[in-house]
């Protein structure tokens, strides 16, 4: 595994950087996901795009969540609104911090 420096953490979701691969994860409760930087970039274009209120769903526990699907319809991602909020402003601040980073060493 890489050794990665933390860019950002809001909440459950920690965001953090292999300066040698290039590779990000988020790290959500007990999730991680891999991306590339075009990858990240576009998943989180893909989230912002989706609105918190038109997309929850009541479950069981008495809570609204949303669903975030994946390409394997038998795995799903599910956030309340503030892990959502959370989830989606660490995002954002970690890519403003790719860009800090991408300036300074370059």
């Amino acid at each position: 595994m890489c050794e990665t420096r933390i860019l950002t953490q809001r909440g459950q979701s920690v965001i953090s950087h292999c300066a040698d691969c290039g590779m990000l994860n988020i790290w959500h409760q007990n999730l991680m996901l891999c991306f590339t930087p075009e990858q990240f970039m576009s998943f989180h274009r893909f989230t912002q795009e989706m609105d918190f209120e038109d997309r929850c769903y009541p479950f069981p526990d008495g809570s609204e969540r949303v669903v975030l699907c994946t390409p394997n319809r038998d795995i799903n991602f599910v956030f309340t609104e503030a892990e959502w909020e959370d989830f989606n402003a660490a995002m954002l601040e970690a890519m403003y911090l790719m860009e800090v980073y991408n300036t300074i060493y370059q």
